[in-house]
């Protein structure tokens, strides 16, 4: 029970799971203009809000498309939600019956489903295996050459398997078939002679070759079977592979030629050696595909072996499912390894080792049909395109899933088993569908009708609406406007304003693009695109819900919301991505003192301090100016009760406390003058906050002596005078001693001149001589 139990809880998850994957259908339309229709097939978990005025100013009908939760939350009322929802009808539901003249083995057997796109859908298939069950064996035999012992065993079997199976079965029925190979090169020698007596030796009596021969149809006279088999002879081939796929087709496809009915359908077959399958008729110069389809003719020949090439395991697995036929494959110890390969790609088969003489055939037939038969394989036929299945087979050892098959083994008479089978449309089908789910090699089956929710029904009414302007029909709460007509309530003409004003009023200025490229222009106001990645919004749909900070690659660090590239943060959470929580102990320099104090914003347990203070509490500021000259004023009318503050220093200096000592020592103390130039001494500390400042001011200070103008001003015109005459004789001696120097230059270069008349020839002393009676040598 507590396996079981746990198991329920891992499926239940992994269902969760499932559902939780159905949320990639994103109840985000893929247009603005979103009809509740394209909303319910985003998938489960879409519902639609059909209020007329559900909608706020602005909001495009794409917001009517999302969760029941959060209509709900929108204050729509759950009777105007529209959320379609599967549903199931039992059409045929016959109670299990083991015993007697009908059996019912599965159950339901017919079931009605309208499916919502996404959504997933569970029946409960219960089987119980009937005692007695009528069986149909057709034993299809090789007889090429090399099978000549086994044939003599065979052709005394007849009573023997028949008196073995009613042990089972009261109503059993047997046939008979056999095989070679295609009758053409080089499967077979085509010489004329050799056509007419294969064999070896020519003195010995073989039938001509050939591919399939249906022999005896379904009987439950053993005699017939054994005379007719008796009358068989061996025949042969060319190559070891044989046309066995050839003859299992046929023996599957001709169901009125074998005779098979609506029971369990059991075909032996008997070999030595490997089979030919699809690609291997091209070397007889056949190319057409096998087309599955019955070509015996009246003596029971398939005659058109040489037009159609050998089946594909594929399809030979197909058919013999279609036809509830399940495979015995009798086979000699050197060749099983092959046939239990090809068991393992045909369902519900069974590979049994065959003894050379075939004298133990009877016995592993019924080996075989017992363990076919207490295993039970429910499966489907092909599905519409579009819907999946899944399985859970509840047996006695415990829960099976699988998404292709349910199977449970050892499975004994009058048990009864159950699977959960889960149905899921992924798309809307456009009409309805039906396909079966049955246990193979049991003609009983579970027919399913299948049909898609897809369309809302709104129960709306056809005329004009008041709420669309008597220009429009309401369909599911939005309006479908006439032609001529746009907008939310069809209220827009388009032909009354230029397209350039309606454009206009859709961009945030002359530059920006029309709804910021992220919304349609409709009637002058911007209706967002909606997108399955984020939300787009604003009057010009210039916001979105993804363009904010990420951290550890979620944005927002997943503890806030993204609004217009702005991180709103959930209560105990901070930063630009919301990525710290709310913690500022750190962020104190005590108990007591205010955070980063008071002069920054605590972020992640750590201050930012305002500009100029430093780390980590926001208290010395090394670069800021002293405030020592700032406050001077405020200084002088705490502390002196003076200055241009005195009338309303309370009130000008609120940020400032004080106190007033005789003597401050302080090295750090400010020296600031007051209006009357005297020295004020102060020593300024600076509190938790902006601008709060605590001031210790000395009582005294610190004024100069008062000037004496008339020492000053007479001292000083003293001095000037005194510095007149000074320059002046300066100026006269410099002047002396460069005048008696050039002279004494001249004198000294004069003296150096002599004049010589005889050097010039062109000198004549005068001839005359003229005295100035008033020159005086002195």
């Amino acid at each position: 029970m507590i396996k079981q139990f746990l198991l329920s809880l891992v499926f239940a998850f992994v269902l969760g799971i499932g559902l939780a994957d159905s949320s990639q259908y994103n109840c985000n339309p893929t247009k603005a203009e979103a009809t509740c229709q394209e909303c319910i097939n985003l998938g489960p978990i879409c519902a639609w809000c059909k209020a007329l005025n559900f909608t706020k100013a602005g909001e495009s009908n794409s917001a009517r498309c999302d969760s029941v939760k959060v209509l709900k939350s929108r204050d729509c009322k759950t009777v105007d939600i529209i959320n379609p929802e599967n549903k199931m009808y039992l059409k045929v539901d016959k109670p299990l019956v083991n015993s007697g003249a009908t059996v019912t083995q599965i159950k339901p057997q017919k079931v009605q489903l309208f499916l919502r796109r996404g959504s997933p859908q569970k029946i409960e298939v219960k089987f119980k295996r009937a005692e007695g069950y009528p069986v149909d064996l057709y034993y299809l035999m090789d007889l090429s050459y090399s099978m000549k012992d086994d044939l003599e065993n065979v052709k005394k079997l007849g009573g023997q398997l028949l008196q073995a199976l009613k042990r089972v079965t009261n109503s059993i029925q047997i046939g008979f078939g056999s095989f070679v190979d295609k009758t053409v090169l080089p499967f077979v020698n085509t010489h004329k002679e050799k056509m007419k007596n294969p064999c070896p030796d020519k003195s010995e009596a073989c039938q001509p070759p050939f591919d399939f021969r249906h022999v005896l149809k379904l009987t439950s006279d053993a005699n017939t079977f054994t005379q007719q088999v008796g009358k068989q002879s061996i025949s042969g081939n060319l190559d070891p592979p044989e046309a066995g796929l050839d003859a299992m087709m046929q023996a599957a496809v001709c169901e009125e030629a074998i005779g098979w009915r609506n029971v369990t359908r059991l075909l032996v077959y008997t070999s030595d050696d490997g089979f030919h399958f699809a690609g291997d008729g091209k070397l007889g110069a056949i190319l057409t595909p096998n087309d599955g389809k019955c070509h015996l003719n009246q003596d029971g020949f398939y005659e058109d072996n040489t037009k159609y090439d050998y089946p594909s395991i594929a399809e030979l697995a197909s058919k013999l499912s279609q036809h509830n036929i399940q495979p015995i494959f009798a086979v000699t110890s050197k060749i099983m390894p092959i046939y239990q390969e090809l068991s393992k790609m045909i369902p519900k088969s069974a590979v049994g080792e065959l003894k050379d003489d075939s004298s133990n055939v009877v016995q592993l037939i019924t080996d075989a049909y017992n363990n076919l038969s207490s295993t039970v394989i429910l499966t489907h036929n092909t599905l519409p395109d579009g819907v999946r299945i899944s399985y859970i087979s509840h047996c006695g050892d415990g829960d099976i899933e699988s998404d292709k098959k349910g199977t449970c083994s050892n499975v004994k008479i009058n048990t009864e088993i159950s699977f959960t089978v889960t149905i899921t449309a992924d798309k809307c089908l456009t009409k309805g569908e039906s396909f079966e789910i049955k246990p193979l090699g049991f003609t009983e089956k579970l027919e399913i009708l299948l049909q898609t929710e897809c369309d809302c029904k709104c129960d709306d009414k056809s005329d004009m609406s008041d709420h669309c302007n008597n220009k429009g029909q309401v369909k599911c709460g939005i309006c479908r406007c006439t032609k001529d007509r746009i907008g939310k309530f069809c209220e827009c003409d388009p032909e009354q304003r230029s397209t350039q004003e309606l454009d206009a009023a859709c961009r945030i200025d002359n530059t920006s693009a029309l709804c910021s490229n992220q919304g349609d222009c409709v009637c002058g106001a911007c209706i967002c695109h909606t997108n399955p990645n984020k939300k787009i919004y604003g009057k010009y749909c210039e916001c979105d819900d993804q363009n904010c900070e990420r951290n550890l690659g979620k944005l927002c660090a997943g503890h806030g919301k993204c609004d217009c590239g702005i991180c709103r943060c959930n209560p105990g959470f901070d930063g630009t991505a919301c990525e710290c929580e709310n913690a500022n102990e750190q962020c104190k320099q005590n108990q007591n003192s205010a955070i980063c104090s008071g002069r920054g914003k605590c972020t992640c347990n750590q201050c930012i301090c305002n500009a100029g203070y430093q780390p980590p509490y926001c208290k010395e500021c090394p670069g800021c100016p002293s405030p020592c000259p700032t406050y001077v004023h405020c200084i002088e009318c705490l502390g002196f009760s003076s200055g241009p503050y005195q009338k309303n220093c309370s009130e000008s200096c609120k940020n400032i406390q004080h106190n007033v000592v005789e003597e401050l020592k302080d090295q750090n103390a400010c020296k600031e003058k007051d209006s009357k130039n005297c020295w004020m001494n102060f020593l300024m500390k600076e509190l938790d906050g902006v601008s709060q400042y605590h001031v210790t001011i000395k009582t005294k200070t610190e004024c100069p002596e008062p000037t004496n103008v008339i020492a000053i001003v007479a001292g000083g015109l003293v001095g000037v005078l005194l510095i007149g005459l000074l320059i002046l004789l300066i100026w006269k001696l410099v002047t002396e001693l460069y005048d008696r120097r050039e002279y004494k230059k001249f004198e000294k270069e004069r003296a150096k001149s002599k004049w010589n008349d005889a050097d010039n020839p062109l000198f004549k002393k005068a001839t005359t001589t003229t005295f100035n009676p008033n020159f005086s040598q002195d």
